[in-house]
């Protein structure tokens, strides 16, 4: 499929070839949904964590005799009985990762990128870069394309002027194309490739 190409000014820059097996796929929500969720659940903390009854700090003494109190029989303070005692089956540090195999991610890195490219909000672009490194200046040239949540995907190689002025910008996300995911694709309303973004997005998915 064809898509224009077009310059930071707005100005068309001639066009480009999207390869149909990346960009023109019917977008299937069991896979993005599989995708994103294997993504979630990997990039938790995992450090909940609480004492249990070996961990928490009391004496280890019977806390009185076994037999002629009128009460329960207890051995031990810790017990998730008592107030202060160790918690009954609480969490411990974990992964949350669950598998996905390989093929199924890349295969969910396509369909994302075919539904930007279905809904019309994929725009490629020339190049980002930006000599001047300002914040304002970025921030104009968004506004005037009418972007809001927008995510950039560059070559393997950023423009540092380009980083930097888009680090303080609310919604705007830059991203070289071995950090191109699911997630942040579907969670922008915008997705602007570079010519040099599209090659690589290209040859890794091929």
């Amino acid at each position: 499929m064809k898509a224009d190409v077009i310059k930071l000014d707005a100005a068309k820059a001639g066009s480009i070839d999207l390869s149909d097996d990346i960009f023109a796929l019917e977008p299937r929500a069991d896979i993005l949904h599989r995708v994103v969720r294997y993504q979630l659940a990997k990039r938790q903390a995992g450090t909940h964590s609480v004492l249990g009854r070996s961990e928490v700090s009391y004496s280890t003494k019977k806390i009185y005799r076994q037999k002629g109190t009128g009460g329960a029989r207890h051995g031990s303070r810790k017990a998730p009985i008592f107030r202060k005692g160790g918690v009954y089956k609480g969490p411990t540090p974990r992964s949350h990762a669950i598998e996905l195999p390989k093929k199924i991610r890349a295969m969910g890195l396509k369909h994302a990128l075919s539904a930007k490219a279905g809904a019309g909000e994929l725009v490629v672009l020339d190049a980002a870069t930006l000599s001047s490194g300002k914040t304002k200046d970025l921030a104009s040239i968004i506004k005037s394309m009418g972007w809001t949540k927008v995510l950039f995907i560059d070559g393997a190689e950023l423009d540092q002027g380009f980083v930097q002025a888009a680090r303080n910008i609310d919604g705007v996300n830059v991203l070289p194309s071995m950090g191109a995911n699911v997630y942040d694709i579907l969670k922008s309303t915008t997705l602007v490739l570079t010519k040099a973004g599209v090659e690589a997005l290209e040859a890794r998915l091929k």
